[in-house]
């Protein structure tokens, strides 16, 4: 299941990143505005992932 949540939270990065540029690239605020949110969610989904591993070991 760990793992399951650590590439879940790799992915949101990856895909938050994309929807950032593209909508710099576009000159769109609010698409851009929502990368960095996924961006935010993943980078908190890997945190809480690695406190738990670390509870682990």
């Amino acid at each position: 299941m760990a793992g399951n949540q650590k590439s879940k939270a790799k992915m949101e990065q990856a895909k938050g990143k994309a929807k950032e540029a593209a909508g710099r690239a576009m000159g769109n605020e609010r698409m851009t505005a929502e990368g960095r949110a996924e961006q935010t969610q993943g980078d908190a989904r890997q945190a809480k992932e690695k406190a738990k591993d670390a509870f682990r070991h």
